[in-house]
């Protein structure tokens, strides 16, 4: 790892590690953890003469919470996905004037009322993705983890949020939408690290063609809704096109319902696929915490192979919800959120800030802290106990961000993730036929790559035999 120098300027007891060598590599989330392993949990790191603040301090995010004295930052990274989200909600500035309208016409969509009607259509979407992986396992074929959840969460926030289906599962390869998602996402990525004065004509002529994919896909949903009675549709897509702001009475212009429809379908499956997608992974490696979901499952459902889950049931999941919570911890798949200082400010009454000053909160760091045990590299899903919770900091878990700006979509990814990991559970034996070790792929989220379960149904047996707690 490259060496530390004191920082020349306002940070002089910081740490920096100068990657300018180097660079980021393909994943340089995974680098940001390791130069903190080695360096502690605050640091600068340059990169070509560009210095950047990054910690993992529970003290210090705790201060950068203070809704008072800081706010969102949309740094680099985000200032290039706002070239194909321009002003959606996660990218949108403060001060851009669609960020709070848009977030007050949309709240109602993620309200309790609404969050029911979104329960059938992940129920049906999940049966799609059950009906794929029992053809695999009549086959005895593998399946690909995290490509399948992207299907699953894609048509799940296409037809929950905008009436609009693409039938993923259809396809033998991913949609040409998340194809070119991806891409955009590994541009931004990057461009990030672009050595000044290298010429790049290709790969941005590239991401505009996926760029453009994006916006032609996203025009087509609204159109397949626009025209329609609006009255009585209260999807994401609704409200949209037909909500007023309460205050104002003013609407979504048309070029901001666009943004915002990117948006939601990235953000609405591509870090919830993830993080289904690492839960499964340590399921797979902790036969304990398996039989726990397995009996709670097999309780709840019984001996049958298909069952109907409602809405409350969801809610009476909770060791599954602790083990996607402990996933979240481990990997939570939107890895890092970025902060800014609203006056001059001494950090957690240490680091001193100018006004305007970025800070960059490295979330699987500040879920690695001392705060979550001698041993926080390991998987423990007790660690979401409701009595574990209880004792511990508030701002210790950070996995959609935090304060106003945090993740507006997060009770609709939890209800997913959680109910669709209760039924695979209770449907499959999950083989790790390979012996997979976990190898992380970042595209600005983060993923496991290359992960593959071989299926075998679970018989009535299966689910009514006491499950067995430890090895």
């Amino acid at each position: 790892m490259p060496p530390t120098a004191p920082h020349p300027d306002t940070l002089a007891a910081v740490p920096v590690a100068d990657i300018s060598a180097t660079g980021p590599g393909p994943a340089p989330i995974q680098q940001l953890m390791g130069l903190m392993r080695e360096h502690g949990p605050v640091l600068v790191r340059r990169l070509h003469g560009r210095d950047a603040l990054f910690v993992a301090d529970l003290d210090l995010v705790t201060d950068l919470a203070d809704e008072t004295r800081f706010a969102k930052h949309v740094g680099p990274a985000l200032e290039n996905v706002r070239e194909f989200t321009a002003d959606g909600l996660f990218t949108a500035r403060n001060d851009e004037p669609n960020w709070a309208k848009a977030h007050d016409i949309l709240m109602p969509a993620f309200a309790l009322g609404s969050m029911r009607t979104y329960h059938p259509v992940m129920l049906e979407v999940s049966r799609r993705l059950i009906t794929a992986w029992d053809r695999a396992a009549r086959a005895g074929r593998p399946v690909d983890v995290a490509d399948d959840m992207t299907r699953m969460t894609l048509d799940t926030i296409g037809l929950a949020g905008f009436g609009y289906d693409f039938a993923s599962f259809e396809r033998s390869e991913p949609h040409p939408f998340v194809a070119s998602m991806v891409r955009c996402l590994e541009w931004s990525m990057h461009r990030l690290a672009r050595t000044p004065g290298t010429d790049h004509s290709a790969a941005d002529e590239a991401f505009r063609a996926d760029a453009d994919h994006l916006a032609r896909v996203v025009d087509d949903v609204v159109a397949a809704r626009a025209g329609t009675d609006q009255s009585g549709t209260d999807d994401l897509l609704g409200l949209m096109l037909g909500a007023t702001h309460p205050a104002d009475g003013t609407t979504l212009d048309a070029a901001n319902i666009r943004n915002q429809v990117i948006t939601f379908l990235i953000a609405g499956h591509e870090t919830t696929s993830g993080a289904m997608s690492f839960a499964l992974h340590h399921l797979v490696k902790d036969p304990t915490a398996l039989r726990l979901v397995q009996r709670e499952v097999d309780a709840l459902w019984g001996a049958t192979a298909d069952p109907e889950p409602t809405y409350d049931e969801v809610g009476r999941l909770t060791y599954t919800r602790q083990v996607l919570n402990e996933a979240l911890r481990l990997w939570p798949t939107a890895a890092a959120f970025g902060r800014h200082a609203l006056t001059d400010t001494l950090l957690g009454g240490r680091v001193p800030l100018r006004a305007g000053q970025a800070v960059t909160v490295l979330t699987p760091m500040l879920h690695r802290q001392p705060v979550w045990g001698d041993n926080p590299g390991l998987f423990d899903p007790d660690r979401f106990t409701a009595e574990a919770e209880a004792n511990r900091p508030v701002h210790a878990f950070k996995p959609f961000g935090t304060g106003e700006r945090a993740c507006i979509g997060r009770q609709f990814a939890l209800h997913e993730a959680t109910m669709l990991l209760a039924m695979l559970v209770h449907r499959y034996r999950l083989g790790d036929h390979a012996d997979y070790r976990l190898e992380v792929k970042e595209t600005l989220t983060l993923k496991p790559e290359g992960f593959t379960l071989l299926l075998t149904p679970r018989t009535p047996a299966d689910r009514t035999r006491p499950a067995r707690t430890a090895p």
